[in-house]
């Protein structure tokens, strides 16, 4: 039962997502060589986020963590739609949650936050400064400090190699030199890599 309560909370979260990410493009001017605009898959990550949440409850050790793993999933899906539809993330997508994160980190004492947060961070950044944020956008760096805070920094570094080889398998499929949208991949990997974070 609390399986099912948790799956229904954490698709919610993942409704909620959806229509802060479409509304926040709404406002958004996508640049003239960015990706082209895309259709998030919003039952996909409403689905998502349920699988997650009834995972995250029956794992988690406080109601406090599964609300906090709730808004980082409400913040990946409004990241992966935002970014689907414009090819920019709203720092209120990464920050705010980041910040919360190592608030709480910090409030417990837990100062593995700073490397955790700063490891996943360092080579988009680098990526993101060398492409002048337009191969790697500055978004997509402020994304993955928020997975290397919610993930710890082995966890988050192996989630997002595989999101990488992800988005270089589907960008070879596409045979196109058409840039694309990363968040969603960086979304994915944290989603998916979230309940292993549980059992760090």
């Amino acid at each position: 039962m609390i399986a099912v309560l948790g799956a229904i909370f954490f698709a919610i979260a993942g409704f909620v997502g959806t229509q802060l990410g479409n509304a926040a493009a709404e406002g958004i001017t996508r640049f003239e060589d960015g990706p082209p605009p895309q259709r998030p898959p919003a039952a996909w990550l409403i689905a998502g986020c349920a699988a997650i949440g009834a995972l995250t409850v029956t794992h988690a050790v406080a109601p406090a963590q599964v609300l906090l793993v709730a808004i980082v999933c409400t913040s990946l899906v409004a990241a992966w739609c935002c970014d689907a539809r414009t090819g920019i993330v709203p720092d209120l997508f990464t920050l705010l949650p980041l910040a919360i994160i190592v608030a709480v980190a910090l409030w417990m004492h837990e100062w593995w936050i700073f490397i955790s947060t700063i490891v996943p961070l360092v080579p988009f950044a680098a990526a993101a400064a060398l492409s002048r944020g337009r191969g790697m956008g500055w978004g997509d760096a402020k994304l993955a400090a928020l997975g290397g805070g919610v993930l710890g920094a082995q966890l988050s570094l192996l989630a997002f190699a595989l999101a990488c080889i992800a988005a270089v398998v589907v960008s070879r499929f596409r045979k196109t030199a058409m840039p694309i949208a990363f968040a969603p991949y960086l979304a994915a990997a944290i989603g998916i890599a979230l309940p292993l974070g549980m059992w760090r």
